[in-house]
């Protein structure tokens, strides 16, 4: 293809075909990508060739549809393990009694 001008007539001639869902220039930018369902090939071709005097089908592929991938199920978390932490509580009684000792040492 010429310069943006004519990617963009050759881009309008392949959109207005009918079954053309996409068109994309290919990867030496001399090459049309055309996708849709019920393209009639040599018709572009020829419509092509009209208005660039030059127009080739390199190839004719059906597009297969990718496979839907299942979401992932959560992962699955580890049981949790609680033991309960025992606190240190200490108990403080007043002392009533202030009496003679039981014990004497002399």
């Amino acid at each position: 293809m010429g310069g943006e001008k004519a990617k963009s007539k050759a881009m309008k001639i392949a959109v207005a075909m009918e079954g053309v869902s996409s068109v994309s220039v290919g990867k030496d930018n001399d090459q049309l990508e055309v996708i849709g369902e019920g393209v009639d090939s040599v018709c572009l071709a020829k419509s092509l060739r009209k208005k660039f005097c030059f127009a080739d089908i390199v190839s004719v592929q059906e597009v297969k549809p990718k496979p839907e991938q299942k979401p992932l199920p959560p992962p699955c978390l580890p049981p949790c393990d609680y033991q309960p932490r025992w606190s240190a509580i200490q108990h403080e009684f007043p002392v009533y009694d202030t009496g003679p000792p039981n014990c004497a040492i002399t």
